[in-house]
Order: structure tokens, then C-alpha cells, then sequence
């Protein structure tokens, strides 16, 4: 309990992802932007023990309160962008995610140290929590985007063959593993998409096979293009104040 409050501040630097960020089940096929953290495929889901108690479940949540669940809530450091929202976005691609930062496939020092201190158990909880919230005023996004985009942004997002992994609205991934990026944070997904180009920066970076090169098929400006495209449709993803913060 001591150690998961005490990484409460220290997450006012961090962001979660993606976290950002779907990759395709095969070398093959260009997968969307962006790509789920790890550089293989989804697994099978493993067993877990039984959910928190919603004390233990506010203890295990608190470290992420200080970010994700402040609108506009902004990370300095390694990079300054607005923290991704995550109320509404699949579990098991936080899990992912929150695993990624573990094990080093996603460099954020500050995400590596919140991410070290949890159990299996605390990371299928928070991403449950994460999951859920907010799901009673959630609305579905439609079928297909609410926006078309531009003839340039249509061709960069073919050739990214978004779709073919987060789904023809980019917020129904065909598989649970893969985030919903439709109406994502613009600055986030720019950085998601950056970092999947970097290699040799120990505090910012993403090893991801496809992603990675996906991603390095793109200038900068064709990544912020893409970006702010899939940032302007409405999604399913928000950021819901914590009851506290409210006030």
C-alpha cells in the first residue's frame, strides 16, 4: 500500500498508453497506428486471482488518478504532450501496455517504476477499473469515422493500413489487445508514433518489429498529419475526473 502511494506524484510525469498502440499478428501486414507495446503478438489470457476490493482497488488506482483522470493533463518529462486517455480503452491493451513499460519495450523511466511495483494482479485490476469507467455515459462511435479526411491523409493512412487492425471507425480494433485511437489526444499519438522511430534514447522509445517499421516509412510531418486526423473522430475513449478532483 505504502509503495503504490507513494508513486502517486510520480506519475504526475508519466502516461500509460497508450498507451497508444496496436500491432498486427503477423509481419506481413502493415498494422495500424499506433501498435500494441509489445514486439509479438497477443498471447493467451492467463489466470488471475479474484478482482480487488474496492478498497484495495482505490489503493491501486491512486497512482494513476494524478494524471489520467485530469482533463488536459499534461507530462514534462521526457517529452511534454498530454497524457493519454484511458477510461474506456480495451484492458488487456492496458495490461499490455503497463507490461510493455515493465520490461523495458517501452522506455519511460517514470512508467518503468509504476509499472515495476505491480502484480499481475494490480495490473488486471487497474485495467479493468480503466476499462469501465465512465461506461454509462459512454456512447459507441459509428460504423465508419465522422470525418473523411483529406486525399493526402487518405493515402498515408492506406498505406499505414490502419483499419486492418483498429478497425474501419479506428476504434474497434479486431483484437482486445489493440487500442481504440479514434479521438485520441493529437499530441499523444504523435508522440506514439515517433517513438516507435527510436532506437537509441534510453528514456523514450518503443520496440515494436511492425510498428517500428510502419512508423519509419513516414516523415515527421506525415506522422503529425495522421495524427491529427485520427485525433479530430469521435471515439470511445475519454479522461472521467476522479470524484475528488471534481470539487
Amino acid at each position: 500500500m505504502k509503495n503504490l502511494l507513494i508513486t502517486v506524484f510520480a506519475l504526475s510525469v508519466a502516461c500509460v498508453t497508450a498507451p497508444a498502440q496496436a500491432q498486427a499478428t503477423n509481419a506481413g501486414s502493415n498494422p495500424a497506428v499506433p501498435a500494441a507495446p509489445g514486439a509479438t503478438g497477443p498471447g493467451p489470457a492467463k489466470a488471475v486471482a479474484t478482482p480487488a476490493s474496492p478498497k484495495s482497488l482505490e489503493a491501486k488506482t491512486a497512482m494513476c488518478f494524478g494524471c489520467h483522470n485530469i482533463k488536459g493533463y499534461q507530462a514534462s518529462f521526457p517529452e511534454v504532450y498530454k497524457v493519454p486517455m484511458i477510461a474506456g480503452q480495451n484492458a488487456r491493451y492496458i495490461a499490455a501496455a503497463l507490461n510493455a513499460y515493465k520490461t523495458g519495450d517501452r522506455r519511460h523511466p517514470t512508467m518503468r517504476s509504476i509499472a515495476e511495483s505491480l502484480t499481475e494482479q494490480d495490473i488486471a485490476d487497474i485495467a479493468a477499473f480503466y476499462e469501465n469507467l465512465g461506461k454509462e455515459e459512454r456512447k459507441p462511435a459509428g460504423e465508419k469515422p465522422n470525418r473523411e479526411p483529406d486525399a493526402q491523409v487518405a493515402g498515408l493512412l492506406q498505406k499505414a493500413n490502419c483499419a486492418s487492425c483498429h478497425g474501419a471507425n479506428l476504434s474497434k480494433p479486431i483484437d482486445p489487445s489493440y487500442p481504440k485511437i479514434a479521438g485520441q489526444h493529437t499530441d499523444y499519438l504523435f508522440q506514439a508514433l515517433k517513438s516507435y522511430k527510436t532506437t537509441d534514447n534510453h528514456a523514450v522509445g518503443r520496440n515494436n518489429g511492425i510498428m517500428g517499421a510502419i512508423a519509419k516509412q513516414f516523415s515527421t510531418a506525415e506522422l503529425k498529419a495522421i495524427a491529427q486526423y485520427v485525433g479530430s473522430l469521435d471515439g470511445e475513449v475519454a479522461t472521467v475526473p476522479e470524484s475528488r478532483f471534481k470539487h
